[in-house]
């Protein structure tokens, strides 16, 4: 009997029980996306907006008392954090940023009445217990695809979950693109998405494939998945971890909710 083998009979079972009950993630002291209070937040202060390498935090023209916050740009370097004097920006657990509307990556004063979940019953009555993915990098740093490969280690075994991934898109129903968007890398995408069969679906993997990241606007691309092709999950991070990317496929198949609304994560 090899060594290995051995060594595998001899252990107990390696895979997490998340998200079922008193499973662990793995994220233990993980720093996820900063919380903004606004109500902290000192009027005439730039100190976040001019330390943000992203453009994820901006101020409102004409309003220096608003702060606009865009997730789907943040890349969690947490130097907002670090600069901020008044507290207003802090570090947080929050790494579960998937959701179904671009707009709700955005910080809202006011939080509004979700809409009626028709991507919900429309993945609900295409799936049951298997969904089948096919990546395609758009020019990635190769950052989310070490996050990909860690879903089929012993831990996440993505397999139990009824989640797998294929090399062929005739065989897909989602669509999972890294990177920014590349301009040499559009028909690519486009022809990825029309080999597939109906229904199927779209996610925009990490903050490059939701905004362009920091290589947003520049020569060779332009700010993500947005007008490229129809994104069904947004999942910024740089990159977002396995936890994230699980959560985000089980919310698509409407399996986990929607943490986040109006730029706050529940």
């Amino acid at each position: 009997m090899p060594v290995w083998t051995l060594f595998g009979l001899t252990r107990p079972v390696a895979s997490t029980r998340w998200p079922g009950e008193g499973g662990d993630d793995g994220q233990a002291g993980v720093q996820g996306m900063p919380r903004y209070h606004a109500d902290k937040c000192d009027n005439g202060c730039r100190e976040c907006v001019a330390a943000c390498l992203p453009g994820a935090l901006t101020r409102k023209a004409g309003d220096e008392a608003r702060l606009n916050m865009d997730y789907g740009r943040c890349i969690a370097c947490q130097m907002c954090v670090e600069v901020c004097p008044t507290g207003a920006m802090e570090t947080s657990r929050d790494w579960a940023f998937a959701v179904r509307d671009r707009e709700d990556l955005k910080w809202q004063e006011a939080l509004q009445t979700p809409p009626a979940q028709a991507l919900k019953a429309r993945v609900e009555g295409a799936f049951r217990n298997s969904l089948y993915i096919r990546h395609v990098d758009a020019g990635s740093c190769n950052g989310c695809e070490s996050e990909l490969q860690a879903l089929n280690n012993p831990f996440y075994n993505l397999h139990r979950l009824g989640i797998f991934f294929t090399p062929s898109p005739r065989f897909a129903d989602v669509l999972l693109v890294t990177g920014s968007g590349t301009y040499a890398m559009r028909d690519v995408l486009q022809a990825t998405y029309e080999a597939m069969p109906e229904p199927k679906w779209v996610m925009a993997m990490g903050t490059c494939a939701v905004s362009g990241g920091i290589a947003a606007g520049g020569y060779s691309s332009g700010h993500g998945l947005e007008g490229v092709l129809p994104v069904d999950v947004w999942l910024p991070g740089c990159p977002p971890n396995p936890a994230a990317i699980i959560h985000a496929l089980l919310m698509l198949l409407g399996r986990a909710p929607q943490r986040v609304r109006g730029g706050r994560c529940e």
